[in-house]
């Protein structure tokens, strides 16, 4: 209604993706940013259609999925899970097994990507409901130490699987992201390979890059239509009041195992990506780490919100990229200068053996902690701060600056 943008007068207009002109128009800008990004047509920022920033932003759609998986577990079905990389490892040698090729004692089928991709996730998903009546009957702290007993467990078996994982030492090959009709040698789009798509030449990190938005886009609009749907709505009351949703007819038991169904689908498709983006992955690459990694996501982020997702999914993945490039200017320029920044920054990095820094930016072992230790730091403090003074994340700081505009200039 004109003048009255959040004045709906029926469900369908209230319950859309995007109920109001301002989210249709942000939603198509960044749709033509992002498209328009390998492309690197837009002013200022054509930084991004280097290699590097090209599979970071890869990176950033892989763990999109990845995290709004475990949003469907955590933060609309209020369940908490530590063993997401467990899943992720599933789905990602269900991938190996049904798409790559064999190699001495290790198996493989070599079948085309759109017959292993979503068999890694309906695989991953089939071990969630397996093992949903054993967490869903604790809640808390206990399903999440149920949940952290998977990752350990997972660890053991990926690095004894020789034929399957390849091993603790080697891991094996993943199969590479190719569009096949079936086992042909030239397939139909070579994401992995530089060439001509559309009319328009693309490296292999572009064409990868649009292939995972792709992705990412099509997971977002699937996990947004869950959760305006009776299933979705269910979820909900069970986070709200479980005990309350059970009395009002919720069957709470077959929810909570369809919300561990639904978010190891999600987790075994983004276990398959990344492993066929890396292209070879040892083992341990699926370890605890990996699922404090996707929690910090959605925590920072905003548990419960779609948006919320993706803004922790771009802080948490780009925040090691600078702080890396943050403590190499440090370093340099406590090493070249005796200036007054030089001055202040040289109790934060160690530049020498016999210095004392709270960094440490040589090579190997030195004083201070490693760029990735201090990552693991300030993922620990950030998902401690935002749960104590912003429990809504990132997206509840959009919420409070997009709020106070719109009562500009007053405060009520």
């Amino acid at each position: 209604m004109r003048g009255r943008p959040l004045l709906h007068t029926s469900y369908e207009a209230d319950q859309a993706i995007f109920n109001t002109m301002t989210k249709k128009v942000m939603a198509a800008l960044a749709v033509a940013v992002l498209i328009l990004i390998p492309l690197a047509k837009i002013p200022g920022l054509g930084f991004l259609a280097e290699t590097d920033w090209l599979r970071l932003l890869s990176t950033v759609a892989i763990f999109v999925v990845a995290g709004l998986g475990l949003n469907i577990l955590l933060g609309m079905a209020g369940q908490v899970s530590l063993g997401h990389a467990f899943f992720m490892g599933v789905g990602a040698y269900v991938a190996a097994v049904l798409g790559g090729d064999p190699e001495g004692l290790r198996l493989g089928f070599g079948l085309p990507m759109w017959m292993w991709l979503p068999a890694a996730g309906a695989v991953a998903a089939v071990v969630g409901v397996a093992f949903g009546p054993a967490a869903v009957r604790v809640r808390g702290l206990y399903l999440a130490f149920v949940t952290l007993g998977l990752v350990f467990v997972g660890d053991y078996v990926f690095r004894n699987w020789i034929s399957v994982t390849g091993g603790a030492e080697t891991g094996r090959h993943f199969p590479p992201l190719q569009l096949k009709l079936w086992k042909e040698e030239a397939a139909l789009i070579d994401f992995s390979a530089d060439g001509a798509w559309l009319g328009v030449d693309l490296s292999a990190e572009a064409k990868t890059f649009y292939f995972l938005l792709a992705a990412a886009v099509l997971s977002m609009v699937l996990a947004k239509n869950l959760q305006r749907t009776r299933v979705g709505r269910a979820f909900q009351a069970i986070r709200d009041r479980d005990i309350a949703a059970e009395i009002m007819g919720v069957d709470e038991f077959g929810y909570k195992l369809r919300a561990f169904g639904i978010s190891s689908f999600y987790a075994g498709v983004s276990g398959a990506l990344l492993a066929a983006f890396v292209g070879t992955v040892v083992p341990a690459r699926w370890d605890l780490f990996l699922s404090v990694q996707v929690i910090a996501i959605v925590l920072i982020g905003g548990a419960g919100s779609i948006a919320g997702v993706v803004l922790g999914t771009v802080f948490v993945t780009i925040l090691p990229r600078v702080v890396e490039n943050l403590t190499e200017w440090m370093a340099r320029v406590v090493s070249e200068g005796d200036g007054f920044t030089a001055t202040i920054l040289n109790p934060i990095v160690a530049t020498d053996p016999s210095d004392f820094g709270l960094v440490n930016t040589m090579p190997g072992t030195g004083p201070g902690l490693s760029v990735f230790q201090l990552n693991l730091v300030l993922y620990g403090l950030l998902i401690i701060l935002f749960l104590i003074f912003e429990p809504l994340g990132l997206y509840g700081i959009w919420i409070r600056i997009r709020n106070y505009w719109k009562g500009w200039p007053f405060t009520y």
